[in-house]
């Protein structure tokens, strides 16, 4: 029997089926003959509160060896900027962060903007959580210690990947071990007012595909764009377990779909770019291995020399993009394209075929 993370209901579904997938942060030698260790992968959601959510736990620890991306970097400071004109981000107000174990921080945006780190304890101004919650297994009582932190008045600011965004766009591969609970806007509501915290204003961005960044606190009321968020989203259906379903019909199709196009390209040189968790879940799950795809780029170094999990396809430096050059690119995450077409002028051109995964 599954219980809720976030309310404790037994009444739900599975969603989304992956099968036995291996830790997608787990990047094993690449002269590691395997197997890799496995687990069921399966997005289970609430009847009673619309949580998405991990249905099983492993219980590995994530080891983050990526380097944040640029899309990343220029969306927090997007969102600093945008929260400044807000009043949230103000001198002389306290900050706390829950960070998340893949890395990058706020902060240092924060410090610049006159802003002060609240100290162990301290209840802070504002307290900013981004991507931060997903990684918590017990979703109630994550939520209750970041409203624990919030000084009278102050504000929770979540930023979560849009479930919304992930069923309209077909991201089945979002799925991945460790990440506990994926978003609609109305179930983070829900999860929030566990720990008395009301919605307030919200903002949107591009990345992922669609990113919200939710104001919560004790008074707050919904403003205009919130309310108009939520209810674009109940009738998208992104809180009903039928319409989220529609995510495991699209998991043939999409593997289908990049298995086609490597078939394409049989016998020419192909490169893989972006070792993401993503690209463990696709490639297991499409059966796609070295035969096909010879070789992954990734610009993290703590990745060189070692292989995608699930698979023997080694993950190399960024140097195979160029010597020689791809007849074609299979990018795993679609925020960084134009940063890797900036940084490698090289693959634009008839000579070089982007395939977006």
């Amino acid at each position: 029997m599954i219980t809720c993370r976030a309310c404790g209901a037994t009444d739900g579904e599975v969603v989304l089926d992956l099968g036995e997938q291996p830790p997608c942060d787990l990047f094993p030698p690449a002269a590691d003959p395997g197997p890799d260790p496995v687990w069921p992968l399966r997005m289970w959601m609430c009847a009673r509160c619309a949580l998405a959510q991990l249905a099983e736990d492993p219980g590995t620890a994530e080891e983050p060896a990526g380097v944040e991306p640029k899309a990343l970097t220029d969306q927090a400071a997007a969102a600093v900027a945008r929260l400044t004109g807000a009043g949230l981000v103000r001198p002389g107000a306290t900050v706390a962060e829950f960070g998340s174990p893949h890395g990058g921080s706020w902060l240092p945006l924060l410090r610049a903007a006159g802003m002060r780190e609240a100290a162990e304890g301290e209840p802070a101004d504002v307290v900013v959580d981004c991507f931060g919650l997903m990684h918590e297994p017990d979703q109630r009582a994550a939520m209750a210690r970041r409203a624990a932190r919030l000084a009278p008045g102050g504000a929770l600011l979540m930023q979560f990947h849009s479930l919304a965004s992930i069923v309209r766009q077909g991201q089945w591969n979002a799925l991945r071990h460790g990440h506990f609970a994926y978003y609609s806007t109305p179930a983070a509501i829900t999860l929030a007012a566990s720990a008395g915290l009301r919605p307030g204003r919200s903002w949107t961005f591009d990345l992922y595909g669609g990113t919200v960044l939710l104001e919560l606190a004790r008074d707050a009321s919904p403003a205009a764009e919130t309310a108009g968020l939520v209810a674009g989203e109940r009738a998208a259906g992104a809180d009903r377990i039928p319409v989220v379903a529609g995510l495991g019909r699209a998991v043939e199709a999409g593997c289908d779909r990049v298995r086609a196009r490597l078939r394409e390209h049989a016998g020419k040189r192909v490169v893989g770019y972006g070792a993401a968790s993503r690209a463990v879940v696709l490639l297991r799950r499409a059966g796609i291995d070295i035969d096909l795809l010879p070789e992954i780029a990734d610009v993290s170094p703590a990745k060189h020399g070692r292989r995608m999990p699930g698979t023997r396809i080694p993950v190399v430096s960024t140097e195979v993009l160029t010597h020689p050059i791809p007849r074609a690119v299979l990018l795993f995450v679609p925020d960084l394209e134009p940063e890797v077409r900036a940084a490698f002028p090289q693959l634009d051109g008839d000579h070089c075929e982007w395939i977006v995964a």
